[in-house]
């Protein structure tokens, strides 16, 4: 008879091995503990979505423990979320969808993801450093916000990294990215230069783990020009330039200010790579989030935030000692180009025409325009002056369909096409569609076998 397969790790059981292998103290042992029974018991006092919230916490603290994934550097910002939502979920507003908040006693930007409670948004928390940086006179916060973080990041890559702990967009926990570590990066080592603080200096430079590690620690993804640097260690496959050209101002940032050798050759192939591949993302019309979508309002904008960083920085020279003679970076000027284009696209109209002319009747039929960015297209199909159909939808840029449910009667239709795009820019366009007699299925005169004419 085979052997029964030992039942996976659970969150007590997880914790006691860390104990008895001598790798968690017995004082933070029973901390830890505590704090998972306290969010039991609390869950088991709500009801409805505050219910629903902590517990599905909890249980993705569950399917780690049970992945193995209990290690104890990792126990810190776990224990915390764990914490963290036990009590706002027992004390605190319901937040709305997607909410930045603030946690008493924290200086994290914590988030609320609907269905997975609030959870540590790292990318936030470190641009909210920036910020403080960025004015000049927050130096004690910048110095606040940079302390609590340090000691929350995990152990990985052989290195350090500031982890995610739900559930996204296909991703389980524990995952980090090559966007909110290289918004680390930035902030971490700017901190140093300003504060004069070690602890800085030393987070920044383990942080660079993740971008000499392949997913699924890491995000160095080997490519013919260069790197490229993931967003997500679970997804090595996306490529998302807003997080890329993130990941390169940061390690810009780190390089410059710290003359870290190792900072500019992580830089310098990632820079390789993006210079091959950021036209690519340039559709004429509006830029590409991945190599597949077109980019919705928010991502438009930030890609063009991060290019122009990019832009500004490249332009200053190559990354080295403060002391370092500038020396241009060849090619530098994509970044800039693509910045401007991105910009004016958030101010130019989208480019639409009418494509179909003739329809037939009493069917399913397509109403099909060309497009040149993603917009909210609208189509009014109107016989005289009545109006026999409408349709809307958010399509993106190309050659798309709106449905059109054709009438039974052959006929001269006008049709109305408006397009909005994401930036709230207006194209309108009309034309004329005859509907006449379906075609009819030819039949092949050899098997008599109906073949439908394309």
């Amino acid at each position: 008879m085979a052997a029964r397969a030992s039942p996976p790790p659970t969150v007590y059981g997880a914790l006691q091995t860390l104990k008895r292998t001598g790798q968690l103290p017995a004082e933070t042992y029973g901390e830890d503990t505590a704090t998972y029974t306290a969010a039991l018991t609390a869950a088991k006092h709500l009801s409805g979505l505050r219910r629903a919230e902590l517990e599905n916490v909890v249980a993705n603290v569950q399917q780690m423990a049970a992945a193995g994934d209990f290690i104890p550097s990792r126990l810190p910002a776990l224990m915390l979320t764990l914490q963290s939502n036990t009590q706002w979920w027992s004390h605190q507003p319901i937040p709305g969808a997607d909410q930045h908040v603030t946690v008493p006693g924290s200086h994290l930007v914590w988030e609320h993801y609907p269905g997975q409670g609030i959870e540590i948004q790292w990318l936030a928390t470190f641009g909210e450093a920036n910020g403080y940086y960025d004015n000049g006179h927050d130096n004690t916060q910048l110095r606040e916000v940079l302390e609590e973080a340090i000691p929350l990041a995990t152990q990985r890559a052989g290195g350090i990294a500031w982890e995610y702990f739900f559930h996204f967009d296909g991703g389980a926990p524990p995952w980090t990215s090559g966007l909110s570590q290289g918004t680390a990066l930035q902030a971490l080592s700017r901190a140093y230069v300003r504060l004069h603080e070690p602890a800085f200096l030393t987070a920044a430079t383990q942080a660079l783990g993740i971008f000499q590690t392949p997913p699924p620690a890491g995000v160095r993804v080997a490519q013919p020009a260069g790197t490229l640097y993931a967003e997500y260690t679970y997804a090595p496959t996306d490529r998302i330039l807003n997080g890329f050209i993130q990941a390169l101002n940061g390690l810009y940032e780190y390089a410059k200010l710290t003359g870290d050798p190792l900072g500019r050759q992580l830089f310098e192939a990632g820079d390789a790579e993006a210079r091959a591949i950021t036209p690519s993302y340039n559709t004429s019309a509006w830029s590409k989030y991945d190599q597949h979508t077109e980019s919705n309002l928010n991502y438009h904008e930030l890609l063009t935030e991060f290019l122009v960083s990019l832009c500004q920085r490249s332009s200053e020279g190559e990354p080295g000692p403060p002391a370092a003679t500038p020396a241009a970076i060849p090619g530098d000027q994509v970044y800039c180009t693509t910045a401007e284009r991105f910009t004016a696209d958030l101010h130019t109209p989208p480019v639409l025409e009418l494509l179909t002319h003739k329809l037939p009747e009493g069917a399913r039929g397509g109403v099909q325009i060309e497009l040149s960015k993603v917009a909210n297209v609208s189509i009014a199909v109107r016989e005289g002056v009545k109006v026999v159909w409408t349709n809307s939808a958010l399509v993106e840029g190309g050659d798309p369909r709106l449905l059109w449910v054709t009438p039974s009667k052959a006929g001269t239709y006008t049709v109305s096409v408006t397009a909005t795009d994401l930036a709230g820019n207006t194209a309108s366009t009309s034309g004329t569609i005859a509907l006449g007699a379906p075609v009819p299925a030819r039949t092949h005169t050899r098997t008599g076998a109906p073949t439908k004419r394309r």
